[in-house]
């Protein structure tokens, strides 16, 4: 073992993990589906300084994009939404998400989609409402998302985006086996995946954990295929190659006390938790 993996490993023990819902799911406590729905009013709190619930969702229809389990859709679903179809490239979530639907007597206005979110399966100017949460870091064609959005949107319909840029405490994605914060600044890709694999490996749903997060490229070259490094400059580079109107912008800090340092141009990459975003689709 290296000297890096070591120091790695070293380092994980000395911080707890946060709460995860794949651990949760795994210690029985609680479905992802269910984690999910619990969370869905805190995915849209930082939109409702702009906008309030009923103007996003009441007699709406909504796509949520990115939407795992779609236990957040359900949530927006229990908002009064006329339809709302929450999308997924993983086809296995639609039978959790499907249990929690009728669970919640949701079943008749929710539909699960599984499908890529750069070439979304609907009609031209379908949706009132397009939200997408902790979704525009793992898309692989992030700019042919905005474009769909666009294409699926109704005229003065509204897209609703917040994502944890990449520099974040926990912005590579790993804090269901590594607590241990900004670890992807201080160690390279293939360490941080040999070390994940190790910690994981022997879980239940280990292989399923290893399969979701790590891909092999064209020369078979392991990489973390489920993030994109999405980093606020990035995000803002793809957003002037659209035609929304940008409603809304935020950046929000991860301590109020650190919000000064939210406003330099590099440092905000580490200590913006949240950017958040509404746009609205030209007339």
């Amino acid at each position: 073992m290296t000297i890096k993996y070591n120091l790695c490993r070293y380092l994980c023990k000395m911080f707890p993990l946060p709460v995860h819902p794949f651990n949760l799911q795994v210690e029985g406590k609680k479905s992802y589906a269910h984690w999910q729905y619990e969370k869905g009013e805190q995915t849209i709190k930082f939109y409702l300084d702009k906008m309030s619930i009923e103007q996003m969702f009441k007699d709406k229809t909504v796509l949520d994009v990115a939407c795992g389990a779609a236990g957040k859709t359900l949530y927006y679903a229990s908002q009064g939404v006329e339809k709302i179809y929450g999308l997924d490239i993983i086809a296995d979530y639609e039978k959790q998400a499907n249990m929690l639907a009728v669970e919640k007597g949701l079943e008749d206005v929710f539909k699960f989609v599984a499908g890529s979110a750069d070439l979304l399966p609907f009609d031209n100017d379908f949706f009132d409402t397009i939200i997408i949460n902790d979704g525009m870091e793992h898309v692989d064609q992030p700019l042919e998302m905005l474009y769909e959005c666009d294409r699926v949107l109704k005229p003065g319909g509204k897209l609703f985006i917040n994502f944890p840029p990449y520099y974040h405490p926990f912005g590579a994605h790993l804090s269901d086996a590594i607590g241990f914060p900004w670890v992807h600044l201080f160690f390279n890709e293939q360490t941080l995946i040999k070390v994940y694999k190790d910690l994981v490996k022997d879980l239940p749903d280990g292989e399923e954990r290893i399969n979701f997060r790590i891909s092999k490229d064209a020369r078979g070259k392991e990489f973390f295929s489920y993030i994109n490094k999405m980093t606020i400059s990035r995000f803002n580079t793809l957003l002037e190659k659209t035609d929304f109107k940008v409603l809304y912008y935020k950046e929000v800090s991860l301590r109020p006390l650190l919000k000064p340092l939210c406003g330099l141009p590099v440092l905000k990459e580490t200590f913006v938790k949240m950017v958040v975003c509404i746009l609205e689709k030209s007339s």
